[in-house]
């Protein structure tokens, strides 16, 4: 590690799911902000690992391979990072390949729930707002649709959208089948890799959080997020010190939209690099049992 005293942004999207930026692009943000390292974590994707690291690797900055896998558990959507993932992993790739045939499903479905609410949106009005070709197992999400409801006026940000239409609970939100939280996990030990529960402040149910830990057998939970608040991070590092898991975080950056930066500035949120040989044993760990 280059810089011992560093600090990493452990959860980044880029374009090859909902983010704004190519994953070239993350890589040097995080190398104008002063990171030391920062991984790619897009949501049931990896294809844009091989980008980041290609750039890291030029600009001198560490990138880690990592993905966000969506999962299901106690009627909530809830997401886990891999971490140091083997993105050539034929059977990890498979896995997600299903994944993103679920979420692509669960898309229609959003659009079709839209349409019957009397917005005048559809399939192609999200692709072509991309500004560019859809990339293969690149993956389309909610904040695509977002972008076109707000072009069109229906929602004034994407907040606003998430807020009135597409948030859980919400008159357009979508719940497909999905694997559970443990096997996610699961499969990120497979695939060689450290497996983290990304924002338990977000579901609202700690209850349920403390379930998926004892279930899933993660080896860390992201305490530093941008929608967590002292209050919360305090919560959960007590959570990871209870259970012995690893204490990450990491600003969950998708770029800019609307003028809106969402969830948090790439940076915002981070950690020591010191987290890093920490994953990187685990994942090793995983690797030979």
């Amino acid at each position: 590690m280059n810089q011992p005293n560093g600090r990493c942004d452990l959860h980044t999207h880029s374009q090859a799911s909902d983010g704004m930026q190519s994953p070239a692009a993350n890589v040097e943000l995080a190398k104008q902000k002063g990171l030391a390292a920062m991984a790619l974590t897009d949501h049931d994707t990896v294809a844009g690992v091989a980008e980041a690291l290609r750039t890291g690797e030029e600009l001198g900055i560490e990138v880690v391979a990592g993905v966000e896998i969506s999962t299901r558990a106690g009627g909530k959507d809830i997401h886990v990072l891999g971490y140091y993932v083997d993105i050539e992993d034929k059977t990890f790739l498979e896995r997600l390949r299903n994944l993103r045939e679920a979420r692509e499903e669960r898309n229609h479905r959003i659009i079709a729930k839209l349409q019957e609410l009397g917005f005048a949106i559809n399939w192609q009005e999200v692709i072509e707002g991309l500004g560019r070709p859809l990339e293969p197992d690149e993956s389309i999400g909610r904040p695509h649709m977002a972008d076109v409801l707000v072009s069109k006026g229906y929602a004034t940000d994407m907040r606003d959208a998430f807020d009135r239409y597409l948030a859980e609970g919400k008159p357009g939100f979508v719940s497909v089948p999905r694997v559970a939280p443990e096997e996610a996990c699961r499969w990120i030990r497979e695939a060689g890799g450290a497996a983290v529960i990304a924002h338990p402040g977000l579901y609202g149910d700690d209850e349920l959080v403390r379930e998926i830990i004892q279930n899933s057998k993660p080896d860390g939970i992201e305490v530093f997020h941008a929608d967590h608040d002292l209050a919360e991070e305090r919560k959960y590092a007590d959570l990871a010190l209870e259970f012995g898991l690893i204490q990450t975080g990491g600003s969950d950056y998708h770029g800019v939209r609307q003028g809106v930066v969402f969830h948090g500035d790439l940076g915002s949120k981070s950690v020591a690099v010191g987290v890093l040989q920490s994953l990187q044993i685990a994942a090793r760990r995983n690797r030979e049992s």
